[in-house]
């Protein structure tokens, strides 16, 4: 999906990585709902599928990274921080269900306005929840040290590889 940073990059501000995962993921989702809005109804288009299933793959590589890294780590370092990361994580799941069902609407060959829709359902729910985990989150993970994608499942996107 996208090139990693050098490990030393990956070892330092992993709250101000996290924020450029969630910025790339924003901008995937949008190419993504644009895609589907393509002239002449063209819709679901199998390079627009794939990008589809890649999209879903990475944000669920995100989440669970998350889940099983730093929100674990953050919760040991930060206790009072648990009422968040429980919340954060019961979104994750939220979200799985969401990218099941785009997944299997996908499989089944449906028409672009059924996956639209979940894919505007999907945006408006990752908006508010990256905005909440950004401006809760941030600080503390500015103070753990780690690798990006063992902790946040993804490494940030390199500057140059973006569109």
């Amino acid at each position: 999906m996208h090139p990693s940073h050098s490990s030393s990059a990956r070892l330092t501000a992993l709250g101000t990585q996290l924020i450029e995962i969630h910025d790339w993921l924003r901008e995937e989702l949008a190419r993504l709902r644009a895609g589907l809005d393509t002239p002449g109804g063209a819709g679901l288009t199998r390079e627009l599928r794939a990008h589809c299933v890649g999209f879903c793959a990475a944000l669920d590589r995100h989440h669970t990274g998350e889940d099983g890294g730093a929100f674990r780590v953050l919760a040991d370092q930060a206790p009072e921080l648990r009422p968040v990361l429980a919340e954060l994580s019961a979104d994750h799941q939220v979200v799985a269900d969401i990218l099941h069902r785009v997944e299997s609407l996908l499989a089944a060959a449906t028409n672009a306005r059924q996956v639209r829709a979940e894919l505007d359902g999907l945006a408006g729910l990752l908006e508010s929840h990256f905005t909440y985990e950004e401006r809760k989150l941030v600080a503390a993970l500015n103070r753990l040290a780690g690798d990006t994608v063992e902790l946040l499942g993804l490494a940030p996107p390199d500057d140059e590889a973006r569109p």
